[in-house]
């Protein structure tokens, strides 16, 4: 998989692409998968290796690549995979509201949480936003670590 770095508006995106199918492209960005179009396919005199069908992707051209990056940093993914509610615990999923960089996580798994406890601090164009706790509980597993970027509707903990 060919990495690549972006930033959209002041927020770092790490884009891995995995696979490309003609005009559907199937990508993971910050760790979490997408499935994008991209506004035409990919020429097959210059990415061979790419244009054939069910292919894993070598390195795409940086001509190529910045229209993938905004489909993907749409606020609603396409097609996310199961990974990261397979490696969520049992409960309810803290989603984040808006993209951003996870700056405190304030819990560890195990704690008992309220409605309302400030559980993540979530920095977003420049300005910190407490992410609080939608049920009371305890925290099952936290999908973050300190220094993540997410974004919009990424999960990041499990209330049970």
């Amino acid at each position: 998989m060919k990495t690549y770095k972006y930033k959209v508006q002041g927020v770092d995106y790490e884009v891995e692409i995995a696979e490309v199918e003609g005009k559907i492209a199937r990508v993971n960005v910050n760790g979490i998968p997408f499935e994008i179009e991209m506004q035409k396919p990919i020429n097959a005199a210059k990415h061979p290796a790419l244009a054939a069908t069910k292919r894993t992707a070598s390195p795409v051209a940086p001509a190529e690549a910045p229209a993938a990056a905004p489909v993907a940093a749409a606020p609603a993914p396409a097609k996310p995979a199961a990974q990261p509610a397979a490696a969520a615990g049992s409960g309810n999923v803290l989603k984040a509201p808006l993209p951003g960089t996870i700056n405190t996580i304030n819990v560890k798994v195990g704690d008992k949480v309220n409605v309302g406890d400030v559980v993540i601090v979530l920095e977003a164009m420049k300005m910190q936003n407490n992410i609080e706790a939608e049920n009371a509980g305890t925290v099952t597993s936290i999908l973050v670590n300190q220094g993540d970027t997410v974004m919009e509707g990424a999960p990041m903990l499990t209330i049970g």
